[in-house]
């Protein structure tokens, strides 16, 4: 189920599988260096680390390392090993936001801190970002590491200005589009630099490359941001309205704030700065949502974010990589179809 009304303007396409067959050699490696990492003689380490992993997740991050890298003609295995670094790196973020957001779920499932407590989770991601560093090492490339670690402390302090702005009503689009860029986009862009990096191209080819991934991590988040108040939990991977009742000051809600009438306004503050939520307000707020236009607004600027992403890899060579990138771009925003 998508979102009431947010239909894309163009055929949905049939997903991602162009870059899932691309890259499904390298990810067979990606995915047994997983396993193998993610491996300790401490017992609660690696049960807590496959609950998420083998919980599923369309692992769209290092999918994304692994094409860059043949789009550039590497030879090697150091994109197979950052490829992992990376979903490590992102494993270890969700293990921490459920702890930081107190989510009961997580990919359709009970959240690893539900199961065994906030202290377990937040050490367990705290060895897979080690594991992350270890590996990234191996690639004997200074620069692939200063450009995964640097997204590595974006990431954390994203997280620490979502805290500031949460329960924000007066929270700017400025200021929001900086929690979206550390916290999601980021990573998305260091994700894709770091194999034009180790395939020694120049710097235009890895700014290229970076700006992709920032655009594809904003669409993406922008997109998520609006299926949070119309799509489905089985879509989502956790309860609908989880950023309503965590008082998360989403673009949504920014469209809102500036739109509505007093009545409206007075209604956000009270759900979302007082915490005060009743029964039925969050079939109230996707009602208003929809009715002043903020979700299909936040869709459209997902769409011009994908655009853009896709008008990235003009310039770059043609071939298999590409179109997959392209599909990859449209199967983010069809999402919200």
């Amino acid at each position: 189920m998508g979102v009431v009304g947010l239909q894309s303007q163009t055929a949905k396409p049939a997903g991602i599988q162009g870059l899932v067959e691309l890259v499904s050699g390298d990810m067979e490696k990606v995915n047994a260096l997983i396993l193998s990492k993610a491996g300790s003689n401490v017992e609660l380490i690696p049960e807590i680390a496959r609950h998420l992993i083998d919980s599923g997740g369309k692992r769209l991050r290092p999918m994304l390392t692994l094409a860059f890298a043949q789009m550039f003609g590497y030879q090697g295995e150091g994109h197979v090993i950052l490829a992992a670094s990376v979903e490590f790196m992102h494993t270890a973020t969700l293990l921490h936001d459920d702890v930081v957001d107190e989510s009961d779920m997580r990919r359709g499932k009970l959240a690893a801190r539900k199961l065994w407590g906030n202290q377990a989770s937040v050490l367990v991601g705290d060895y897979l970002l080690g594991q992350a560093f270890k590996m990234m090492v191996d690639v004997h490339s200074l620069e692939a590491l200063r450009i995964l670690s640097e997204a590595s402390a974006i990431i954390a302090e994203g997280e620490v200005l979502q805290l500031g702005a949460a329960q924000d009503t007066s929270t700017t689009y400025d200021m929001y589009l900086r929690v979206i860029e550390a916290k999601t986009a980021a990573l998305f862009a260091a994700a894709c630099e770091v194999s034009p990096e180790i395939a020694d191209k120049g710097d235009e080819v890895r700014a290229a490359a970076r700006k992709f991934g920032l655009e594809l991590g904003y669409a993406f988040q922008l997109v998520d941001d609006a299926l949070d108040y119309g799509g489905a939990a089985a879509d989502l991977g956790k309860d609908v309205g989880d950023d309503f009742h965590e008082g998360k000051i989403t673009l949504p809600i920014i469209y809102a704030m500036e739109r509505g009438s007093d009545e409206d306004k007075a209604f956000w503050k009270r759900c979302l700065e007082d915490g005060d939520i009743n029964e039925g307000d969050l079939d109230h707020a996707i009602k208003l949502l929809k009715e002043n236009g903020a979700l299909a607004d936040t869709v459209q600027r997902a769409r011009d974010y994908g655009a853009s992403a896709i008008e990235t890899l003009s310039g770059l060579p043609d071939g298999p990589a590409k179109q997959a990138l392209r599909e990859a771009v449209d199967f983010c925003i069809a999402r919200v179809s």
